[in-house]
């Protein structure tokens, strides 16, 4: 049996790849999250703040003999430069608490993504390749990356990192999941029978755009996990296909059998901030499990994406 240790195991990439791992059926599997999860799983969950040494630490006390660490820990900041240090902690912290009871670790898989080519920023080189050079700091990729180089040169383990795009998959309490964005503004328009508009920029509507399964993200994970070709390289994971949202909205229309209409540029989060109470009544009216409309979805997170007016490209060959 292989030892998994996912960080992050409740988002849409940890949730989703900790459910890869079990099917396998050869993994026994830990994960790490800040809650406990509400589904029934043969995997154990630690609870634990990853930002708290002593704690990581403590909850970790009798995890022995990891073979590999996935790491899909994310720290949401206010901006670039407040995401630096917490996310290099958080992976410090699991790398270094692991390493002494563990010596017969294989591999560190770190998750990353297009900001690793400055998709943030605005217009890139796309499509982008792994080789690509960086762009100015700061990027908690690179500090992510850089120190797993330098930790496990020499030793007997290494690193892989995968770089998808718009992870698409399902969890809760997560910032960054389309799926969850989409679905949700989807019900709410339902439910003030408005027609399906796309509530993003006309220059994001038209631009080309990529996204990543959650379920192909996890089976790459555990790909690059496993290859030994992949030790110490980047590789962007996507489904393969690009679009475009002006391609893609109709049939999302047609999908919630919702009628379709153009786009109208909303302010998102803003425009949301006073549905809280519909949520709550779709929640009743449903008989949805209880969270919060804060835990639903971000919609800072698809305001973003809805604005994107420029290509996202990621050379898979």
């Amino acid at each position: 049996m292989k030892k998994a240790l996912v960080a992050g195991a409740l988002g849409v990439t940890g949730r989703t790849l900790v459910n890869h791992l079990v099917s396998l059926g050869d993994w026994e599997v830990i994960g790490l999250s800040r809650r406990s999860p509400e589904f029934e799983t043969p995997a154990k969950y630690i609870a634990v703040d990853l930002l708290n040494r002593s704690e990581v630490e403590s909850r970790l006390r009798g995890i022995n003999d990891i073979s590999h660490v996935f790491y899909s820990a994310l720290y949401w900041g206010k901006d670039f430069f407040d995401e630096v240090g917490p996310n290099l902690a958080m992976l410090t912290n699991t790398v270094e608490t692991v390493l002494p009871s563990s010596p017969n670790l294989r591999k560190v898989v770190l998750l990353e993504g297009a900001k690793y080519y400055g998709a943030h920023l605005g217009p890139y080189k796309t499509p982008a390749r792994e080789t690509d050079p960086r762009h100015m700091k700061p990027n908690f990729y690179y500090d992510q990356e850089d120190y797993l180089k330098e930790r496990s040169g020499g030793k007997s383990w290494s690193w892989s990192a995968v770089r998808p795009s718009s992870i698409c998959g399902f969890a809760v309490g997560n910032p960054m999941n389309m799926a969850t964005v989409i679905a949700v503004y989807a019900v709410l328009c339902k439910e003030m029978e408005l027609p399906f508009r796309f509530p993003g920029s006309t220059g994001s509507y038209n631009a080309v755009m990529e996204m990543t399964d959650a379920e192909l993200l996890a089976k790459a994970v555990v790909w690059a996990g496993e290859t030994d070709k992949c030790d110490g390289e980047g590789f962007n994971i996507t489904n393969g296909d690009f679009n475009r949202w002006a391609h893609l909205w109709p049939k999302l229309a047609e999908y919630f059998k919702m009628d379709y209409a153009p786009p109208q540029h909303l302010p998102l989060a803003q425009f949301m901030s006073d549905k809280d109470s519909l949520w709550r009544t779709l929640v009743k009216k449903h008989s949805l499990l209880d969270y919060s409309f804060q835990q639903a979805v971000s919609w800072g997170f698809g305001e973003a994406v809805f604005n994107i007016d420029y290509d996202i490209m990621t050379d898979t060959n």
